[in-house]
């Protein structure tokens, strides 16, 4: 992957159920990890006492986190609703030159921050709550 603009990294949710995505207005900062649990089989007969894992095994899980200032009362309220209300749904992070990873996503974290002179900002966190998918550009 090229050097590219960090603004051009999208973090889209599906507003209505159907697959119609709005972009999370007012992110600064987009971040995208994936994680794997290894699942240890070593024992008493593993060759040199040397760790063994299960290929495959263990729980994968994604985490989106972003944060910025909100740009329209719309999806300020999308997202403070959905957080209250704990709500599963679907979405997309568009990374150009690259693909858009898709899956259910909940929002585990919202937080709202201001300083005196600057404007009120807030940093939210997802996590996955099923398979992701990844298409290619």
């Amino acid at each position: 992957m090229v050097a590219q603009s960090g603004r051009d990294m999208l973090l889209r949710l599906d507003q209505t159920g159907g697959g119609s995505f709005l972009t999370v207005a007012g992110l600064r900062t987009k971040s995208l990890s994936f994680n794997a649990a290894a699942v240890d089989t070593t024992d008493s007969e593993s060759v040199g006492r040397w760790r063994e894992l299960l290929a495959g095994g263990g729980l994968k899980r994604a985490a989106l986190s972003g944060s910025g200032i909100f740009k329209d009362a719309a999806s300020d309220a999308l997202v403070r609703t959905m957080f209250f209300a704990g709500t599963i749904v679907d979405w997309q992070l568009v990374l150009p030159d690259f693909g858009t990873i898709e899956g259910l996503f909940q929002i585990v974290a919202l937080e709202f921050g201001a300083d005196h002179a600057g404007e009120v900002t807030f940093e939210l966190a997802l996590e996955s709550a099923g398979e992701i998918t990844f298409t290619a550009v």
